[in-house]
Parts: structure tokens; sequence; C-alpha cells
């Protein structure tokens, strides 16, 4: 994918954001999470990831069912460890429940 191509995808990627996606950014962006700044949709090498702090080397993922058992994502998360990135993963309904959660505590 060629680099300004990327760029407009990643930009599509951030407009139409999952509901999921949309919470947990809530969450992550203004240093919202001790205090470390998350890029969403960020071009990582040839990947888009959705979520990532460049400083902890932390990308961070919310996965719909299409997901399950995905060989391409087994592939795409060794090769980001291979550039030193620790990926988390969790389901959309996790984090969804998860952030409801967290309204009543504010």
């Amino acid at each position: 994918m060629r680099q300004g191509h990327k760029r407009d995808f990643a930009r599509g990627l951030r407009r139409d954001m999952t509901d999921a996606e949309r919470r947990l950014w809530y969450h992550l962006r203004n240093r919202g999470l001790l205090g470390y700044k998350f890029r969403r949709q960020f071009p990582v090498g040839r990947y888009i990831v959705e979520f990532v702090c460049l400083e902890a080397r932390l990308v961070v993922e919310v996965d719909g069912g299409q997901h399950a058992d995905s060989p391409h994502d087994v592939l795409r998360d060794h090769r980001l460890h291979e550039r030193g990135f620790i990926v988390l993963r969790f389901w959309n309904n996790d984090v969804l429940a998860a952030c409801c959660r967290m309204l009543f505590v504010y």
C-alpha cells in the first residue's frame, strides 16, 4: 500500500470507528491513561493499528467476531512483536461492558 493511500485509509478508519473503538478512545485520548499519549488508526510498518502508544511500544486492538481464530491476526501480532511492540487484543463486547462500568465510577 502506498504511503499516501495508507494515510488516507487511516483517516477513513478514524472517521468510521466502531462503538467500542469510540468508547475506548474517549478514555485513551488526551493522555487519559496514566499520562501516556495514544494515537488511533496509526500506521506501524505495513499495518494500521487501532491504538498505539509509541512511548510504551504498546498496541491495543479491539476486535469483533470476525477476528476469532484469525491466522492473519496471529501473523500481524508476530510482526508487530518483531518491531518491539506489545499487542493487547480485546473483544468489542468486553470494551463496551468495561466502559459502561466506568461511567458509574465517575
